[in-house]
């Protein structure tokens, strides 16, 4: 085995545990390559199958690509693709380049979120997340529980030795669930070259810029880069010395709007 399986093995053994322990769950998408890769190991999981719904949260500010680029994989894939808005918030005019975005986030991405858990009963949530991406979620457990307000302890958290996982969970708690914690930025890059994973068009190079973190548009900045395959991605990465979240105005607002919104429930 090479690295990359090893990875791979570490998190489909994570996936199945939280399957056979959880009976409501499912999975958080964002379109973005980590949660994409993340779906492509839960179909490797399930032989080719994604056994449980497959949850988009549509702020209805993401870029155009990224709605075409869900659309089409929900249909090649054949997932049951669940979309939640806080339309509430969208009538209201609240967008995300206006005021803060500790306050949009909350409200667009967070509530959304809440609601479709309060709807749906879900108990448990794979999500994409990686311990490389940024401070606060280094702290992440590959089992980490919300409280009924969906607020995260950080300082409380079960240490997780020879793979034993906290999966006791209090009345109206839930788990999220987080496969892809090992894995670092290039490493994703690698196995999506390995694995030949689809990934949105956003992140190849385009008039000398691309992007390197997608989410709602008004939010992102593109980089300088000129890659346009994924070689040329993974080399950008490797020699890269600036944060892979550098263009998301969440992590420019200041020290600590992440963890505040990481507190408050946030992906």
């Amino acid at each position: 085995m090479d690295y990359l399986d090893i990875l791979e093995n570490k998190s489909i053994y994570i996936i199945r545990e939280a399957y056979y322990r959880f009976k409501k769950i499912a999975l958080l998408w964002s379109v973005g390559k980590d949660s994409t890769t993340l779906l492509w190991l839960i179909r490797k999981s399930f032989f080719g199958e994604i056994p449980f719904p497959v949850i988009h949260i549509d702020t209805s500010y993401k870029f155009p690509e990224m709605y075409v680029f869900r659309d089409r994989m929900a249909k090649e894939w054949g997932f049951n693709l669940l979309v939640a808005r806080n339309n509430i918030k969208l009538v209201e005019g609240l967008v995300p380049n206006k005021g803060l975005k500790l306050d949009c986030c909350t409200e667009l991405k967070t509530n959304a979120l809440k609601s479709i858990l309060q709807e749906n009963g879900f108990e448990a949530l794979f999500v994409g997340i990686r311990r490389d991406e940024h401070g606060i979620r280094a702290k992440e457990r590959y089992f980490s529980t919300r409280d009924d307000q969906f607020a995260w302890n950080y300082q409380t958290q079960s240490a997780e030795i020879w793979d034993q996982y906290q999966s006791f969970l209090q009345e109206d708690e839930h788990c999220r669930i987080h496969p892809l914690l090992h894995f670092s930025e290039v490493d994703i890059w690698r196995y999506i070259r390995r694995e030949n994973i689809p990934v949105v068009n956003l992140y190849f190079s385009k008039n000398g810029h691309r992007y390197r973190s997608i989410g709602c548009a008004p939010c992102c900045s593109p980089i300088a880069s000129n890659a346009t395959t994924i070689d040329e991605i993974i080399e950008d990465v490797a020699l890269s010395t600036i944060s892979e979240r550098a263009g998301r105005a969440q992590d420019k607002e200041n020290r600590n709007t992440m963890q505040k919104l990481r507190l408050l429930g946030y992906l």
